[in-house]
């Protein structure tokens, strides 16, 4: 059962990503490596960039968990095991019912950077939307077919969706 409004929210995004990791191991390292028109850069590459960008969006609320240098040579297992971790810690935040009005503030450089936290909760949903996107696209052109990543895709995995009969067949 769902513990927060945004819960299934941000168990689809880790259970996405984790699927979409899964894809990925399949690819060989060129595959993975080589640059892809319409994405981030390469799929690992894209992939970095998405774990990477999910833990510093998680650092605004979160103690304790490690950056990740997306430049750095992270394996598809490290990033598996830092969105899993990055989830537990999205859920323990969620589990809270963080204020969505809270004023969260980043500091950029000679700026301060203020949104509210329901802001910066949905531009983490948008962001990894997006790159998984990016991912995808990338493994069509490589002839992969993708994985089933949707959210009733992800509903229909963890039994947040039931068929009910309501007629004569």
């Amino acid at each position: 059962m769902t513990t927060s409004l945004l819960g299934d929210a941000f168990a689809h995004h880790v259970w996405a990503t984790d699927r979409l990791i899964d894809a990925c191991a399949a690819l060989t390292p060129e595959q993975r490596s080589r640059p892809e028109p319409g994405t981030y850069g390469s799929i690992l590459g894209t992939l970095r960039h998405l774990v990477a960008s999910d833990r510093w969006y998680l650092s605004f609320f979160h103690d304790g968990l490690a950056e990740i240098d997306e430049q750095a040579e992270t394996s598809l297992a490290e990033l598996r095991t830092a969105i899993t971790d990055s989830g537990a810690a999205w859920t323990e935040l969620l589990a809270g019912q963080p204020d969505p009005d809270a004023d969260v503030v980043e500091l950029d450089g000679s700026w301060e950077v203020h949104s509210p936290t329901s802001l910066r909760l949905a531009q983490v949903i948008h962001h990894g939307t997006d790159h998984r996107s990016q991912v995808c696209t990338a493994l069509t052109s490589l002839g992969v077919e993708p994985p089933e990543i949707d959210v009733w895709a992800y509903a229909r995995e963890t039994g947040g969706e039931r068929g009910v009969r309501v007629g004569a067949p």
